[in-house]
């Protein structure tokens, strides 16, 4: 979704970094060019400029925002940069997998980054139009591309040496819990419970032995855009951690199921795009019965660390994030299997 908020006044300094600075890596220069602004999904901090003579268009995002103090701000906007740079670097710098090219940085700007436009449909879209229209088809099809899009992904950037550090998706869990603890959608004898389940998946082998990966870190369906037959294109990396590989593909079926859910009173109706998603994963690795097994023993801890994320979001109705709370901790029951 995207919000017209008109043209770029000449006098703003940013219209003379995007004419001078990044313009000519699209175009070439252009004396007099004519900015078009648009607000993207509702935020205060990425915008896409789209140059009306030309076409041409490119997205800022904005890391000085209010409530963030300029250091943090800074080191955001070089890890987002930084992290573009590392898989392009891999090699994902064409179809079928692409990661948007940064343009440019300007920290005087309130510490911007300009990254090129890519053309596509969200995934987020995609799950929609799929229920709306009621095309399993397509849905089946977008998340057999996204899967191998993620495998390539992690193993480009697998590490040979290193084994998963559950400890620290523990942390981030427990960081979620408390937070719904203190906005009351979970109450202490629920968080206590989350708690105790954590400890047991813990205590399982299965969540620490598989070697690490390069991850996304924010595998939403806002992250994820999808051009003809199988490209998929992915352009924020700010969250890019060593992990897990199932802390994304978990993820991805932890939305689909929400998705679901909010539209259809159902999240069950997403069990069979999620077998599909994984199975499809599972293929890009010798022995695709094996990777499969070994992936989705995880997958139900990574589903309900999910549905607790998703539980923060203040616009969702009070109700609908008690439920996913509770979801999530239906998961987590499944520690054993």
């Amino acid at each position: 979704m995207k919000k017209y908020l008109g043209h770029l006044p000449e006098s703003d300094p940013l219209y003379s970094y995007l004419q001078y600075e990044i313009q000519p890596q699209l175009t070439g220069f252009l004396p007099r060019p004519v900015y078009r602004v648009f607000r993207l999904n509702a935020s205060n901090a990425v915008y896409l400029y789209e140059e009306r003579h030309g076409g041409s268009r490119m997205i800022g995002k904005f890391f000085q925002v209010e409530g963030r103090d300029s250091a943090t701000a800074a080191r955001k906007l070089g890890r987002e940069e930084h992290n573009l740079h590392l898989m392009r670097g891999l090699g994902l710098t064409a179809p079928p997998h692409y990661i948007a090219r940064p343009l440019g940085r300007n920290e005087a700007l309130n510490k911007l980054l300009v990254i090129e436009f890519c053309q596509g449909e969200l995934l987020s879209a995609l799950i929609r139009r799929a229920i709306r229209e009621d095309d399993s088809r397509l849905l089946f099809d977008k998340l057999t591309a996204l899967a191998w899009f993620l495998a390539d992904f992690h193993n480009r950037a697998a590490d040979a040496g290193a084994h998963v550090d559950f400890a620290a998706s523990c942390a981030y869990f427990d960081t979620l819990v408390a937070r719904l603890l203190a906005e009351g959608v979970i109450g202490g004898a629920e968080a206590g419970e989350l708690y105790f389940l954590r400890d047991r998946w813990r205590e399982q082998p299965k969540m620490w032995q598989d070697r690490r990966v390069l991850a996304h870190g924010d595998a939403t369906p806002e992250n994820f855009l999808f051009g003809n037959g199988v490209n998929v294109m992915s352009f924020d990396l700010e969250r890019l951690r060593w992990t897990d590989r199932v802390f994304d593909t978990g993820r991805i079926a932890g939305e689909l199921a929400h998705f679901f859910l909010e539209a259809t009173g159902a999240a069950a109706a997403a069990e069979p795009f999620i077998g599909h998603f994984l199975w499809e994963y599972a293929c890009h690795f010798p022995g695709r019965e094996q990777a499969f097994l070994a992936t989705t023993r995880r997958v139900p801890f990574y589903m309900a660390m999910t549905f607790l994320r998703i539980a923060r979001n203040h616009w969702l109705p009070w109700e609908y994030r008690r439920r996913l709370a509770r979801k999530g901790r239906k998961c987590l029951r499944g520690f054993a299997r």
